[in-house]
């Protein structure tokens, strides 16, 4: 058994009785700690892990909490307001169960006025959260924003730990008493800086995160599929909505940035009721944008987290960017079904559709798994072959493989193209297993590092054997230690 890989498992790919204490077993045998397998298994099967948003005004120590919750320093901190912009994501652990932190930017009222900071910034920190600490600092006491983000807090509905930030001794305790003012509940009394009262404050936290984190996809059985146009300024994600819709639901102008807050329609489609969401233009990196332009990005990468599905669109009538790359990577990154839509195809005369080829050979040759539709918004050429595209994204981010047959699939790989030798040692894949959909998500179990090209390989024979179109895949290795065992 230890020298191929086991090749048992059910028809239906889900690791039931039987099967995961075979898989427990073999894990064992190969001299793996079953608290890791388990461990492993259960990240990856259950998709994103529960999140926790870190709010509040800014300067009120957001980002010493979050590496004191860490328990090191990862999220930048200097004694000014305003160095967190970009909503920041970690990975955290405490008594035992993991969550995701979200370090946010500060709400401060500026020439936007406060609605707009906290409604762009705020709002879907919050949304995307199943927890939210909301950090006050009590030498202070509560302000007139603080009041205003407790009401956002109200409206949204998710439940709240109040952190009483900045008391560093006894004589701190009655200023953080004095914040049961604000209808929040207890405010637990933290020292960030040194730590005093975290451990009570993350007891909290742990009793206001789910077990099992919430899907922010999917929710409702039957409901409509989520679908977010984004791209650039100006490629005609609204244009696109209207056509698609059949009449002007969004404002169409041709200066670029229209459109800045995310804008849902549903539309029915082939007798399926679909929900598109039209997207602010993201212009360049979040954190070099200002005003209005960053927090229409924060909303357009909040409806990506929301959605399953991201329909890039490219002005075909330009080179492809950098920006381009970026937005792409964004929806990979965020693990939704992709779906590639070439605009202003009419445009196109033989010499720049030659040149396009050769850059999408060049410029997305990672992307190759996601399907293509060559459209026209202004003309409606194309646009029937949009939602079968969807379709078949949605197909390949919902696909799960049998572990006894992706098993037997691994094991031809091994005999047929083994990892090169490294330092005289040949690393082998031993077992696996897809632990979770939308998007696929493998864990699979060697003898040792599998290299970056030895694991791109193996995602494109995978993508080869059972089709994945139009999704990401998510491939870990548990690498089998060292245990003094005799070959």
């Amino acid at each position: 058994m230890n020298d191929q890989i086991h090749s048992g498992g059910d028809e239906h790919g889900e690791l039931g009785d039987a099967e995961y204490a075979e898989f427990m077993e073999l894990a064992a045998q190969e001299g793996f700690d079953l608290a890791d397998v388990e461990g492993d298994l259960a990240a990856a099967g259950h998709g994103p892990l529960p999140v926790l948003a870190v709010v509040g005004r800014p300067n009120v120590g957001k980002s010493t909490l979050v590496n004191r919750i860490l328990g090191r320093r990862e999220a930048v901190v200097e004694d000014r307001p305003g160095v967190t912009r970009d909503r920041v994501t970690y990975e955290a652990e405490w008594s035992g169960r993991r969550f995701k932190v979200v370090d946010t930017g500060g709400w401060e009222q500026d020439v936007l006025g406060i609605d707009a900071s906290v409604a762009a910034q705020a709002e879907f920190a919050i949304d995307a959260a199943d927890a939210v600490v909301f950090v006050v600092d009590a030498t202070v006491g509560a302000t007139d924003t603080d009041e205003a983000v407790v009401k956002l807090l109200r409206r949204a509905g998710k439940p709240v730990v109040l952190c009483a930030n900045k008391v560093d001794g006894p004589s701190g305790e009655a200023d953080a008493a004095m914040l049961w003012s604000l209808g929040l509940g207890e405010p637990y009394a933290v020292s960030a800086l040194h730590g005093r009262g975290t451990g009570d404050m993350l007891d909290a936290v742990l009793e206001a995160l789910p077990e099992a984190p919430a899907q922010t996809f999917g929710a409702t059985i039957g409901g409509p599929r989520r679908i977010a146009l984004i791209g650039r300024p100006n490629v005609g994600k609204s244009s696109l909505l209207n056509k698609v819709a059949g009449e002007e639901r969004v404002v169409v102008n041709e200066m670029a940035g229209t459109t800045r807050d995310p804008v849902d329609e549903m539309i029915e489609l082939g007798g399926i009721t679909w929900k598109f969401v039209d997207t602010a233009g993201i212009r360049r990196r979040v954190h070099l944008q200002e005003g209005a332009d960053y927090y229409a990005s924060l909303r357009t990468a909040a409806a990506v987290e929301k959605a399953e599905v991201a329909v890039v669109l490219i002005d075909a009538s330009e080179s492809i960017s950098v920006q381009d790359q970026r937005i792409i990577s964004m929806a990979v990154e965020a693990g939704r079904a992709l779906v590639i839509a070439y605009n202003k195809w009419d445009t196109l005369d033989e010499e720049r559709r030659y040149y396009l080829e050769r850059e999408i050979e060049t410029e997305l040759v990672q992307i190759q798994w996601a399907p293509r539709v060559n459209v026209s918004a202004r003309t409606g050429r194309h646009m029937e072959k949009l939602v079968p595209a969807i379709e078949t994204a949605l197909a390949g981010w919902e696909t799960r493989i049998p572990t006894g047959r992706l098993n037997s699939f691994l094991g031809e790989i091994v005999a047929s193209h083994p990892h090169p030798i490294r330092g005289g040692k040949q690393p082998r894949i031993l077992f696996g297993t897809q632990a979770g959909t939308r998007p696929p998500r493998f864990v699979l179990f060697a003898s040792g590092f599998l290299e970056a090209g030895y694991r791109r390989f193996i995602e494109r024979r995978l993508r080869e054997e059972f089709g994945f179109e139009g999704t990401p895949l998510q491939i870990s290795v548990r690498v089998r230690e060292k245990r003094g065992r005799k070959k």
